[in-house]
């Protein structure tokens, strides 16, 4: 079966960013941004020098959805390594609107197939938050999401 050739969205900035310290990002491509702050976040970790090595979706990790009880791969956005004093601490980073790190409202003039679409997202989150935690213990990494309300820490 033919993989089908990556589309834009044209409601989001999407693109393919180059590392200027292409020695820091561990990648066999150029890492593709999916929003402008997934962008912001790859200029972050290119540009500051505590970070030692980063990487885009390169972690897959295996989650049961709840919506169907398959099981699904979840490539994870980022893999960060940070100097943090004398250690290398390791980071796997999922960067999502806030609305979408808690769960939905009902309340409002939302029609019933938001809700639902709205739930089975947070649902599908969960899951996908849960394995990748469970992942990060037995790896020895963080996992961290990352929201629009942390971007003021990625202007230094």
């Amino acid at each position: 079966m033919k993989k089908k050739p990556y589309k834009k969205h044209t409601q989001y900035r999407q693109g393919i960013y180059r590392p200027v310290n292409s020695a820091k990002y561990n990648g066999g491509k150029y890492p593709r941004y999916l929003s402008s702050w997934e962008l912001k976040f790859f200029k972050w970790c290119d540009a500051n020098p505590t970070v030692v090595q980063w990487s885009s979706e390169s972690v897959c990790v295996p989650y049961i959805s709840p919506v169907d009880g398959r099981m699904h791969r979840y490539f994870v956005d980022n893999v960060v390594h940070i100097q943090e004093g004398n250690k290398i601490v390791k980071y796997l980073i999922e960067i999502k609107p806030s609305k979408q790190t808690r769960p939905p409202t009902t309340h409002g003039n939302k029609k019933r197939s938001t809700i639902v679409n709205e739930a089975a997202t947070w649902g599908v989150n969960q899951a996908k938050w849960t394995a990748a935690k469970k992942w990060c213990d037995k790896n020895g990494y963080i996992f961290q999401l990352v929201t629009e309300k942390d971007f003021t820490l990625f202007n230094r």
